[in-house]
């Protein structure tokens, strides 16, 4: 039983989604009966129909913390932050289901039930949360990890996964170094492999080898890894390791070899498909949906900068197998912001940012406009942030892998826009490449539309905008 619970953390949020799904479907019911007790012909009326309405409740609610990422497994935030990110989480879910209420008068179930729900459900959910992420924090209940080799490459867990919400699906049982190898870690995580490593790993009850030797040709114990292969215990490579627990791949130790023979870079022709029809059902929504605000966008540029100041910003940009393309953007910087033609990362306070292009640039609004792009075809909704041919053709030079990013069209949202912010150096671009990356290998639908949701929380809390 242990060793289900100590599986990854995927299923963790899984486990807390379905649990506190059931929590606001409870509070739903709960808000009825304590408004309508007094009442049986009226608690009788409006309980028709409940298990249906609980669960559009909790549905909608729970899509409201999907999109203020609280089903991250490596957010970083304090409990001001999680109280910060639920009270808005709850927002925009009320928010959606007066609106739908308003579509689908059918499903109202009346001003102070769902007031008394909303209630409820903050202060059941937010209890539940903190005891949850308290218990996946005992070491009891995670997976036991075992890293064979102490040298430089296997030190890159210690070094790089060091925080807590880092290493909240696994613990670290030890480093086994090899022989002839150099030791990088802390003496007091070391094993001294002194028995077979079977013996060892049924002695700690081991879950997962690490397979993370310096140099492993003839130098792993291959008949011990095939008996603990035997026993259940997943053996795993190290760069295979960090791609699954941090949502990135570690360009310091990533092989070529791993990238030809691993799994991912989805290319068929019907995931082709797929990835179209979303791009064209999203960009048509969210056309629909926000052309208001993209009005009151085009207003506020005309005003500030005065007529015959262009409102538009049309950029070169790299797409899909180095292609160039003209990317569409609102206006938000001077229009001598680049009068030497010497094209520049965005700075903080910078300059030659407008006033109101401060403010669109903090909200997202300066690129809307891109979703006629990817009307076109030249972007997706999600992929890799779209660079100018300047800085690709620099960074190409001085970044190993930096063209695996062209692979895919470049997206609206993605991956590293929600794990990193806005990078304006070489070293930040190599940050951001090991998200983009890790999204150009693993990416499907499901994760496109998780990306598309927690964009939400980007705009909210204005994080990586410049």
């Amino acid at each position: 039983m242990l060793r289900f619970l100590r599986r990854q953390s995927v299923r963790w949020l899984l486990l807390l989604g379905l649990c506190e799904l059931l929590l606001l479907a409870l509070s739903l019911n709960m808000a009825t009966y304590l408004r309508y007790f007094r009442s049986p012909d009226e608690l009788a009326e409006f309980s028709v129909h409940m298990p249906e309405r609980a669960l559009v409740f909790g549905t909608v609610i729970v899509i409201g913390m999907v999109a203020l990422g609280q089903y991250q497994s490596h957010m970083r935030t304090s409990r001001f932050g999680l109280l910060a990110r639920q009270v808005v989480a709850f927002a925009l879910g009320g928010t959606l289901l007066v609106i739908g209420y308003y579509v689908v008068p059918q499903a109202y179930v009346g001003r102070g039930v769902l007031a008394m729900a909303l209630s409820l459900g903050f202060a059941l959910v937010l209890a539940f949360r903190l005891a949850f992420l308290r218990l996946v924090d005992v070491n009891a209940l995670k997976r036991r990890v075992l890293i064979l080799g102490a040298g430089l490459r296997a030190a890159q867990i210690h070094n790089q996964m060091r925080r807590r919400t880092d290493r909240r699906g696994f613990c670290v049982v030890g480093y086994v170094p090899r022989m002839d190898e150099p030791v990088a870690v802390p003496n007091e995580q070391l094993m001294r492999l002194n028995v077979p490593l079977q013996l060892i790993v049924q002695r700690e009850q081991i879950d997962e080898v690490v397979v993370g030797v310096d140099d492993r040709r003839g130098h792993l114990p291959m008949d011990d890894l095939l008996e603990c292969r035997q026993m259940g215990v997943t053996i795993t490579d190290l760069t295979t390791f960090f791609e699954r627990e941090s949502g990135r791949l570690q360009l310091t130790i990533l092989d070529p070899s791993w990238l030809v023979f691993s799994g991912g870079f989805n290319a068929t022709p019907l995931r082709l498909l797929s990835k179209r029809c979303f791009d064209l059902g999203a960009a048509t929504v969210l056309l629909l949906t926000l052309w208001p605000l993209m009005l009151l966008e085009a207003l506020a540029i005309w005003l500030e900068s005065g007529p015959g100041q262009p409102i538009l910003y049309r950029q070169e940009r790299v797409g899909e197998h180095g292609r160039t393309f003209l990317l569409l953007k609102f206006r938000s910087m001077r229009t001598d912001a680049e009068r030497d033609g010497i094209a520049r990362w965005a700075s903080k306070n910078d300059d030659r940012v407008t006033r109101v292009g401060r403010i669109s640039r903090k909200l997202r609004v300066d690129e809307l406009p891109q979703l006629w792009n990817v009307l076109k075809g030249d972007m997706s909704i999600v992929g890799p942030r779209p660079e100018r041919p300047q800085f690709v053709a620099d960074l190409a030079l001085q970044i190993r892998y930096y063209s695996l990013r062209h692979c895919l069209k470049p997206g609206l949202a993605g991956w590293a826009q929600l794990s990193y912010p806005y990078g304006a150096t070489v070293e930040e671009a190599a940050e951001k490449l090991k998200y983009d990356l890790f999204y150009v290998k693993n990416h499907n639908l499901l994760l496109d539309l998780l990306i598309l949701i927690q964009t939400v929380e980007v705009v909210l809390f204005g994080r990586g905008a410049r």
